[in-house]
């Protein structure tokens, strides 16, 4: 019995993290080196702007529509540097299907991951409040409007950087480059533990385009991720502390 589950979780990961599905989405030059141009423009303005909105104190209703000012921007880049795509995932039986089910189960994956160590984080006050600070958006603030707003800036994210940014860099550099500029673009918000979560869930997400040719498993990763983080992240810090 065990050695069958074994089988059927080493097998998931292989199809959804390793093995590419066959597609055609090669570039002329002129048009990388136009994705490239917005790339580099739209990441440049987005890190700042994250910073300065993740800089807002709690309770400031400014935060609302500077938070859905970047998703704009992300989300502009994006559309911006070309054509992007959803992306193909293998299913049993050797067919093809959106990669809906596989971005769920390695989002709740890397949630599972992630709540565990909150728990020992929120035994580390020093680790624990750039946390607090973070969450205290969603204390003082509607939850319901935090979590749209999660949402929407989830969906951008993956847009600008496993649609726009993957698609920009040589093969070669995809998935670690485009992984590391997501990471980047957090450091102005001033939360190590952020940057940190961002290459986690950047190179899971950067894995999935590589394997689905397209951002809609991402995009449902990084919803299952940020969703769960968000509403389950408080408690695991208390069972920590």
């Amino acid at each position: 019995m065990l050695g069958r589950a074994a089988h059927e979780v080493r097998a998931f990961f292989t199809a959804a993290l390793l093995t590419p599905v066959e597609r055609d989405h090669e570039e002329a030059t002129p048009v990388r080196h136009r994705r490239r141009v917005v790339v580099g423009v739209t990441l440049v303005l987005g890190a700042v702007s994250l910073g300065l909105a993740l800089a807002i104190q709690p309770g400031d209703p400014l935060f609302y529509p500077a938070t859905l000012g970047v998703a704009a921007l992300w989300t502009a880049g994006a559309l911006a540097s070309g054509r992007l795509y959803l992306g193909r995932a293998h299913t049993r039986g050797g067919r093809q299907s959106l990669a809906v089910v596989q971005g769920f189960l390695l989002g709740a994956a890397l949630l599972a991951v992630f709540l565990a160590g909150a728990v020992v984080v929120g035994r580390v006050p020093v680790l624990r409040e750039p946390v607090d600070s973070v969450l205290d958006h969603a204390r003082y603030g509607s939850v319901a409007i935090v979590a749209l707003i999660t949402a929407i800036n989830g969906v951008a994210e993956e847009l600008f950087f496993r649609g726009a940014v993957y698609a920009a860099l040589d093969r070669r550099w995809n998935v670690i480059g485009s992984t590391v500029l997501y990471a980047l673009s957090t450091v102005f918000a001033g939360v190590p533990l952020l940057t940190f979560a961002a290459a986690a869930l950047g190179l899971l997400t950067a894995q999935q385009r590589r394997v689905t040719g397209g951002v809609l498993g991402p995009i449902v990763s990084h919803l299952t991720w940020s969703l769960g983080m968000l509403f389950l992240l408080p408690t695991a810090l208390t069972l920590g502390g």
